[in-house]
This record gives structure tokens, sequence and C-alpha cells, in this order.
């Protein structure tokens, strides 16, 4: 028997041969482009995907990358609302929708979906490539500009992925009420850079002031003990990179990591997780370190040993961005 197709894996075949008809040169001046934009220092009231050539250089550039960062903000969240999987769906200046695809992998089942972008070229490829996911097959995808004058439908869930740094504040702030008067839980994602943790920072803010919970990454809705200039919260995913991909980035290695920057929120009750681990665990002879943002609203370092025995197995397989203490079965 075949093995199941992981949904990583189909999206990678979903864009196999998208740059085909496409001049290299054009796709490598348009991945240029999406760099400067998508670090969040170039904000914009014009589409930055213009064209056929952008649409497919930010498919292959983007994507994949995009899919798995949004795929761990909605796994943390998953395990903050276990009971819980969303009906329908907008996603806001969805763009390809790699979100779109996120939310399928994560509750796998067919809902109602809406796909928001003010590129028609973006909408157009987006299109083409969910007819190849079941799970997508009647999602709606619209144009609409996305700023001040955006008004949304009652939905479950609403993401907000990599769309705040094209715009200029005041649309970030009507873009993230919008979502908050919408939704039953809301998922904002930006690159994790300091500007793009301070525009997930504002969101989660204006979230909270609305009445939502923040159920993930914070393990509480306080304010975020970070101090502002100094540090920033982010967390990283791990994607798996194609031929196209690596053609299209330049590079050699088989995977990279996506940093990124998140909150997600919802109306109702949500289970945080007593603690996370804010950056990568260094592992030393016979103990662990664990830096902590935690429930108290604080951050702090944890030495786990190996006299802590279980504990101590899981925090040497504990990753960045976990939730800490891991469940254990008894």
């Amino acid at each position: 028997m075949n093995a199941p197709v992981s949904p990583a894996e189909t999206l990678r075949a979903a864009l196999a041969g998208l740059l085909d008809g496409v001049p290299p040169k054009a796709a490598a001046q348009a991945v240029e482009r999406l760099i400067s934009h998508y670090r969040g220092t170039t904000p914009t009231d014009a589409p930055i995907l213009r064209d056929r050539a952008d649409v497919a250089a930010y498919a292959a550039y983007r994507m994949p990358a995009t899919f798995e960062a949004v795929c761990s903000a909605l796994d943390a969240f998953a395990d903050a609302v276990p009971d819980w999987a969303p009906g329908s769906h907008v996603d806001v200046g969805g763009g390809t929708g790699a979100a779109t695809w996120a939310v399928a992998a994560t509750w796998g089942e067919e809902r109602a979906v809406t796909v928001l972008d003010w590129a028609e070229p973006a909408l157009a490829l987006g299109r083409e490539l969910a007819a190849q996911n079941p799970l997508l097959k009647s999602a709606e995808w619209r144009r609409s500009r996305i700023g001040s004058a955006l008004t949304l439908e009652s939905a479950d869930l609403v993401t907000v992925s990599y769309v705040l740094g094209e715009l200029a504040e005041a649309d970030r702030v009507s873009v993230v009420d919008a979502a908050a008067a919408a939704a039953q839980a809301v998922v904002v994602v930006e690159p994790g850079t300091p500007d793009g943790y301070a525009r997930v920072i504002a969101a989660r803010d204006r979230l909270i002031d609305a009445g939502f919970r923040v159920a993930a990454p914070c393990p509480h809705s306080a304010a975020c003990p970070i101090v502002p200039g100094e540090d920033w919260c982010h967390f990283s995913a791990r994607v798996s990179r194609s031929s196209l991909h690596r053609q299209v980035k330049g590079g050699s290695l088989a995977y990279e990591d996506e940093k990124f920057s998140y909150v997600a929120a919802a109306r109702f009750p949500v289970t945080p997780a007593p603690a996370r681990v804010v950056r990568r665990p260094q592992i030393r002879k016979g103990q662990v370190l664990l830096e902590l943002c935690e429930a108290e609203e604080r951050l702090r370092r944890e030495t786990v040993t190996k006299r802590h025995g279980v504990l101590y197995r899981a925090a040497r397989d504990a990753d960045w961005g976990n939730a800490w203490p891991p469940a254990v079965d008894d």
C-alpha cells in the first residue's frame, strides 16, 4: 500500500513546472523585489504581485516557507483548542493561498473558504493550485482591496499571514479590527524580524482589546515580557526545498529555516501552554537549557538535568516553539 501523500508534498507537486515559460532573469528580478517587500521594509498601497511572472516567482520563492510557518502557528493554536475546528475560513491578503493550504492541512476536512486579495494574478494562480487539493476545490477567490475599507463576512477563522508588512499603519489597524469583528478566531503571522514582531504585538494588543484570549504562542494574555528594542519573539519552521525552490532561491541545501512571528487568539475559552520554548534549546553534557516564556508573565531559563528522568529525555527532544512541559502519558 502506498503511503499517504502529505499536504506539503501535494503543494510541492502543485508548484512543479510553475516557472515553465517564465524567463529565468525575469523570475530572479521578481524574487529580489519580493524579498525587499516581505522583509517588511517597504509598505505600499498597491498590489505587490503585478503579473504572472511575479506570481510564479512568489509561489516558488515564498509559498513553501509561508505554508510551513503558518502550519506551525496553527498547530500551536490547535493544541490550545483541541475540541474546536473551524467550519469556515477567510484568508485576508491570501495571495496564492499558502495559509489556506495550511488550514486544510491542520484540520483535514472540507469547509467554506474565501480567499481575499487585491492582485488578480495571485488569485488566478491560487485558484489553479487549489484545484489540486480536494479540500480546497470549492474555495472562493475574490478580489478585494486590503486596507481601511475592508469588511469581512462572519467566519470561524480569519488568517492574516505575511500581509501587514505590505500596508501602511492605518490600514494594518483597519485589517486587524475587521478580522476581530468578523471572526471567532484570528491568526496573524509575519516574518520573524523585529519589525514583523512589532506588527504582531500591535495586532495582539488590538485583539485583546476586542475581547480575544491569546491561545498561542503566549501562555497568557497579559503584556509581552520582552523589552521592545532589546529582543523579539520569533520561531523557526524547517522547510524542505524542491529543485524548483532551490533554482529560484539560488541555494543548494535541501532545506531552509523560515523565521516567523505570530499570534493566535479566540473569543472562546482556550488552554494556552503552561510555558513556551522561545529559543533553540541548548543541549550540553547531562543537561538541557530551555529559555521559557511562562504564564506568570515572565521569561525564565530552566535547566533540565539527567536526574529529572523522563523530563530530561523530553527536554532533549524539545524544539524551539514547543509547549513546555510536554504532556506525559500515564
